[in-house]
């Protein structure tokens, strides 16, 4: 199939759950407005696709008409309850499709900002004569010295054992599934995790064969949050999921002998995270990462050093248990991403 049919096949569904934080519903339309003026440069235009749905949380309809007109696009908007969180947003936004018009739906965030050929990137390896069942992009930070060091930490990919250039992991803000797929796994509610969620889908699509395939060239970028003080928050966060996410990594790759790890408070997800740590700074320079050699490398290893030590601390303060996420809908909480692109 060439890529023009096949994106008329496809949907896109687009969250604005991350739009939520600090914000009122203006800023929420004017930071979709930036993006889709920002979209219209896509080499693969989005209205070649068969639809593309905005899930929100109470924007009025004459700025939906406005986003409409603006766009050039039939967007479709999908009215969510303000406490839905940011992965049953996508659910829903899957649960609008017409599955008559759809083969393959696409998820991206409102708060990133995508290469100009990230869609047509995306769904090329689905042109192949035998398509892989999910495609993911590859998602980064800016390319300033603290955006790489962050990369390194949040948006990593691990070869897949499955298939040649495959993933183990994705995340939800760029990647494409046919739809049947989607329709089988979804996103599962997990109590007390923010987001984590893609993770542990990326490992029940692993042991159910399915490979997801790696496509480095359809990159997106995401915005870090607008201070400072909540991009230590996220940090705390990340931290905290961490041991959310303990158990279901213990149980994908530890024998059965070991399975008691994933209950051993703060000993688990603490050696997880030293793990990642070490990862993290072996990858610089890795993973289509701007190149940083000399006293740039020394500076972002260690603001990887520095970061990774918050995530610890909300590991630490969550496996004594201080959680300061919450046990339900945690995935609703939301940071601000409002400042405008500077590129």
């Amino acid at each position: 199939m060439n890529l023009h049919d096949l994106a008329a096949r496809t949907a896109l569904v687009l969250e604005t759950n991350n739009l939520r934080g600090g914000a009122d519903l203006a800023k929420v339309a004017g930071s979709l407005a930036r993006l889709f003026e920002h979209l219209k440069g896509q080499s693969l235009a989005l209205s070649r696709l068969a639809q593309v749905v905005v899930t929100h949380d109470g924007l009025p309809e004459p700025v939906c008409d406005e986003l409409r007109r603006s766009s050039g696009l039939a967007l479709q908007f999908v009215l969510i309850d303000a406490s839905t969180g940011y992965y049953a947003a996508k659910n829903l936004g899957f649960a609008a499709l017409d599955a008559a018009r759809c083969d393959h739906v696409v998820f991206a965030d409102a708060d990133c900002i995508p290469a100009a050929d990230w869609l047509e990137q995306l769904l090329l390896p689905l042109c192949a004569e035998q398509p892989p069942a999910v495609v993911a992009g590859r998602t980064s930070y800016s390319s300033s010295l603290a955006g790489t060091a962050l990369t390194t930490i949040d948006f990593m990919y691990f070869p897949s054992p499955l298939q040649a250039g495959a993933t183990r992991n994705f995340y939800a803000n760029n990647v494409v599934f046919r739809r049947e797929v989607f329709a089988e796994h979804a996103y599962q509610a997990l109590d007390g995790v923010y987001r984590a969620h893609c993770q542990v889908l990326g490992l029940r699509l692993q042991a159910a064969g399915i490979a997801l395939h790696y496509a480095a060239a359809a990159h997106t970028e995401h915005r870090l949050p607008d201070s400072r003080a909540e991009a230590v928050k996220l940090r705390w966060m990340r931290g905290q999921d961490s041991v959310g996410l303990t158990p279901y990594l213990v149980q994908a790759y530890l024998p059965a002998r070991l399975q008691w790890f994933a209950r051993s408070g703060p000993l688990a997800p603490l050696c997880i995270l030293f793990a990642r740590l070490g990862y993290s700074l072996r990858a610089l320079n890795q993973q289509d990462l701007p190149p940083v050699h000399g006293l740039r490398r020394l500076g972002a290893m260690g603001l990887i050093a520095a970061f990774s030590a918050i995530d610890m601390c909300g590991a630490l303060a969550r496996g004594l248990g201080i959680n300061t996420l919450g046990k339900a809908e945690a995935d609703a909480q939301a940071l601000s991403y409002h400042k405008p692109a500077t590129h």
